[in-house]
């Protein structure tokens, strides 16, 4: 897979999903003038391709533009998206013909009315049940992806989620689970979306081993290996550690543009003898929000692991 970069368009969203970590700041929207330069960037520096994101990037005006122009330039566009907008088939194709090949669809639940709570808005499943029925009619052109937030209130469903997404849209070849940002403005106000670890343990080796079998591929984010047993080389941060990867990131608030080279978070004491410890990225808010006692030494072979990021 391709070293990506990442640029994010706008911090506006037409939703309101009670874990954004990136709610609207205040900041005006990226020009396209703007966009094109950081695009240029990213080419010049040798990156494989950008994910456009947000906010909500299909609110963006010059997103058609903008892909168009990545296009131009070969860079290979993807977007992720919470699908609403893409519920009109209209504006999809609009984005498909501009140059769009890989989408990001972020689906928390296969139960509407959960969708609905998380996000905020009771149309939510029904708007990204009609963008999977539009992009099915496209899987020629496009390379569809799932990205899923973990989160209390799908923790203890997350195998039957994603056995709804692949027996209903077989054409979803790649998932990414990613934690959640617990620091984040929303989930302050929301703390009742907050996972303990055990809450998701079972339930995401489950849906791993559901993909798996059905020869889907997979990345999960915010997750110490401790908590993926057999699919430690899934690890997001772990291939970076592994690779020697950076990750440039564009920011629509103080942050800006930005590398990040360093994929360590916290560590508990037990880690210290874990045989993973090396290439593991630890915990996120260890002890302010997710707790160190969770976590436990494995005592797998690291070069086994290391081995399967590389050749696999």
């Amino acid at each position: 897979m391709a070293n990506l970069a990442y640029l994010q368009v706008t911090r506006f969203c037409n939703q309101k999903c009670r874990f954004c970590s990136n709610p609207p700041s205040g900041w005006k929207d990226l020009t396209l003038a703007g966009a094109k330069k950081v695009i240029d960037k990213y080419i010049k520096e040798g990156y494989g391709g950008v994910i456009l994101t947000g906010g909500e990037p299909t609110i963006y005006p010059f997103l058609p533009d903008l892909i168009s122009y990545c296009r131009k330039k070969k860079l290979p566009s993807r977007l992720i998206t919470n699908a609403q907008k893409t519920a009109d088939k209209k504006y999809l194709d609009g984005l498909i013909k501009a140059g769009l090949e890989h989408i990001h669809v972020s689906i928390y639940s296969h139960h509407p009315e959960i969708q609905g709570y998380l996000t905020q808005n009771e149309e939510s499943f029904w708007n990204i049940k009609k963008t999977l029925e539009n992009l099915s009619n496209n899987v020629k052109k496009i390379t569809v992806n799932v990205n899923i937030t973990l989160n209390k209130q799908n923790s203890d469903h997350l195998s039957n989620l994603i056995s709804f997404i692949v027996k209903n849209y077989p054409f979803v070849q790649h998932f990414v689970f990613n934690n959640l940002d617990p620091i984040s403005d929303r989930v302050k106000k929301n703390k009742d979306t907050i996972p303990k670890l055990v809450d998701f343990e079972l339930e995401l080796v489950k849906a791993l081993n559901f993909l798996e079998k059905n020869k889907k591929t997979f990345r999960i984010e915010r997750t110490p290996l401790c908590y993926m047993p057999g699919f430690e080389h899934c690890s997001t941060e772990t291939r970076k550690i592994v690779k020697d990867e950076s990750r440039p990131l564009f920011f629509l608030d103080k942050r800006g543009f930005r590398v990040q080279k360093k994929f360590y978070r916290d560590k508990a004491k037990c880690c210290l003898s874990c045989s993973l410890n090396d290439i593991c990225a630890g915990l996120y808010e260890m002890d302010k929000c997710f707790d160190s006692k969770e976590l436990y030494p494995v005592f797998v072979s690291q070069e086994a692991v290391i081995n399967r990021v590389l050749y696999e």
